[in-house]
């Protein structure tokens, strides 16, 4: 085929905030590289799907309009995987939820040759994802799963590929967990109590709905694993090392997000004191995740760290990961940024679109 009628077929699920950022940005993308030209070939979200049977390409203007009004429900993920392997182009499927179904179904679509990118950082705990994409030759990329825009996979995965020994990852991974530490335990001036501060968090858009699902932790060891993983350590699961739960156990078992931020003031006593410890020390406290290589061990959970560290002066929500390799020696490579919000995750995304479209040829 020509390259002038080279054709790539992107098919979204999710048009949430991520995925309203990224089609936007696969707009601009299609505008400023005409070749291979992108066709969006297929969206849905959990309610409404739009696409052509004959895959004729869905308008990128107005496109979250049209799915507003299509009367398709989206079909079952088997039969959007049979439809998009039917297709009559290469096709970059991008999911852009944090479902564990469609998660589930990374290697099917795979194995039928459909190259998958992904902030979701649920399905890379299978192995048989990357064992699936070798199969058929399909590529499946997810830099936006750990540190949302930062490069943080590319530069871990270069740093093994040309051969430097990581000794070494630690970091704040969680851009909540940012912003609630540097709120309540800043570097200067006071913080609020614990609740006020997780109540304030939640309400600013930085947690979860439930702010448990933030608090408990599993979302920097989910990033840990990975990373881990990808540095040598055979981890097992985000379950399969210490992971520090921030939630009072008698609140564990609390109906729903807006009970437990009711009750948590009850507790602010415990993070009150180990707030006031570090202080005793001239520290703050951080919540980070580190990864010892040589000793093969992976924590997630409360640091106290000096107010010149690095980790202390971190602002908003921002992330920091601190590589330390053998090329490196005691100075270790950085990465800092925003590592939350809708513009640098689709960011992260659209990096691995390219990418794609650079193995595609």
């Amino acid at each position: 085929m020509a390259a002038a009628n080279k054709q790539v077929l992107i098919a979204i699920i999710g048009a949430g905030g991520v995925g309203k950022c990224f089609l936007s940005q696969l707009s601009s993308l299609a505008t400023r590289r005409p070749s291979p030209k992108l066709s969006l070939c297929y969206i849905s979200t959990s309610k409404k799907a739009l696409y052509n049977d004959d895959y004729s390409p869905i308008a990128l203007d107005g496109t979250l309009d049209a799915l507003a009004a299509s009367s398709r429900s989206p079909p079952s993920l088997a039969q959007v995987a049979d439809y998009l392997a039917a297709a009559p182009h290469k096709v970059v499927l991008v999911d852009n939820t944090s479902s564990q179904d469609v998660a589930d179904q990374y290697p099917a679509f795979l194995r039928r040759g459909i190259n998958v990118i992904t902030p979701n950082k649920k399905a890379f705990f299978r192995l048989d994802i990357f064992a699936a994409a070798a199969e058929s030759g399909a590529s499946v990329f997810h830099e936006s799963s750990v540190g949302a825009g930062l490069p943080v996979l590319s530069t871990l995965r270069e740093l093994v590929e040309t051969g430097d020994r990581v000794t070494k990852i630690e970091g704040v991974f969680s851009g909540t967990m940012s912003f609630l530490f540097n709120t309540f335990a800043p570097t200067e001036g006071a913080g609020g109590s614990w609740s006020a501060e997780v109540k304030n968090a939640k309400a600013l858009g930085y947690t979860e709905p439930d702010p448990r699902d933030d608090l408990n932790g599993l979302d920097v060891a989910r990033k840990l694993t990975i990373l881990a993983r990808l540095a040598g350590l055979p981890v097992e699961s985000p379950t399969s090392f210490p992971v520090q739960s921030l939630i009072p156990d008698a609140l564990a078992s609390c109906a729903s997000g807006d009970e437990f931020l009711e009750k948590l003031p009850a507790f602010d006593a415990d993070m009150e004191k180990t707030r006031a410890e570090a202080e005793k020390e001239g520290k703050v406290v951080r919540f980070v995740g580190s990864i010892d290589v040589a000793a093969k061990q992976v924590k997630v959970g409360l640091e106290k760290f000096d107010k010149s560290h690095p980790i202390a002066g971190l602002k908003g929500s921002d992330n920091i990961i601190s590589f330390y390799t053998e090329r490196y020696g005691s100075n270790p490579l950085i990465v800092q940024g925003a590592g939350a919000g809708g513009e640098v995750t689709a960011m992260g995304v659209t990096g691995d679109l390219l990418k794609v479209l650079a193995r595609i040829g």
